[in-house]
């Protein structure tokens, strides 16, 4: 049994994974470590449970497209002097088997039994399928 805890997350604007690896890379220009952040409102509470081995899902275009590994949390201050969340990731972004995810808001908790696998590591390159070929698949569970 895994002992580790994942996360989901809607990529809003994003069009592909490698459209969300080019953002991620300007935005780890500007931060001191050089690692991608994704800075959210609330604070996990399974945190322990997320920093022992659990990722991050990113739904890009109502599908599951990818993972990162969450590295740590950092404490963060918004511009209201409120404390936010920085999930700081790992820059390799994983590209996962396509699944349909429907709509949501912010972030959940997603338990490993219930992500899709990572791609072989020889096909994670392959170019992409047609955004409505590849969502017909998922719709009835091809990929």
């Amino acid at each position: 049994m895994d002992n580790y805890l994942n996360l989901i997350k809607l990529s809003v604007g994003t069009e592909s994974v490698d459209n969300l690896a080019e953002w991620q890379a300007m935005r780890r220009a500007q931060t001191p470590d050089g690692l991608p952040r994704h800075v959210t409102r609330m604070w996990p509470k399974r945190e322990s449970e997320i920093l022992a081995g659990g990722s991050i899902y990113w739904v890009i275009k109502g599908l599951i497209q990818c993972r990162q590994r969450v590295l740590r949390m950092d404490e963060v201050t918004g511009q209201d002097g409120t404390r936010h969340c920085a999930l700081v990731l790992d820059p390799e972004l994983h590209r996962t088997h396509s699944t349909q995810k429907r709509p949501f808001q912010g972030w959940r908790y997603l338990n490993p039994a219930d992500t899709p696998p990572d791609l072989p590591k020889g096909r994670a390159q392959d170019d992409a399928l047609p955004e409505d070929l590849n969502r017909a698949l998922a719709e009835i569970g091809v990929i």
